[in-house]
């Protein structure tokens, strides 16, 4: 149960960081709420993941998994490029993810 509670906070995550480029520095009131509540739901998971797992571990994923859908966001919704090195430098994160999760 601790991994869904991780992968949720990192789905959240994911959500927070999009609705912040899409609230304007917070001067839009529908994307700062939705900012705001999946900041604290994404904080909440995150926390009860840290019952069972590492911090490192747990911390490390946490912003593995938002980094990575946030990256794929800004490229599939914002038109953000999607250069061979950019992938590259993802994989690298997803390998390093894995790699956390074998460790553990």
């Amino acid at each position: 149960m601790v991994w869904f509670y991780l992968v949720l906070a990192g789905a959240l995550e994911i959500v927070w960081a999009y609705y912040l480029k899409q609230s304007q520095g917070f001067t839009r009131p529908g994307p700062t709420i939705i900012t705001l509540v999946s900041l604290v739901g994404s904080l909440l998971f995150l926390s009860l993941s840290l019952r069972a797992l590492p911090l490192g571990t747990a911390y490390a994923i946490w912003t593995g998994i938002g980094a990575i859908g946030t990256f794929a966001l800004g490229i599939a919704l914002l038109g953000e490029p999607a250069s061979a090195m950019r992938l590259a430098a993802a994989g690298l994160i997803v390998s390093g993810l894995a790699l956390m999760k074998l460790s553990v």
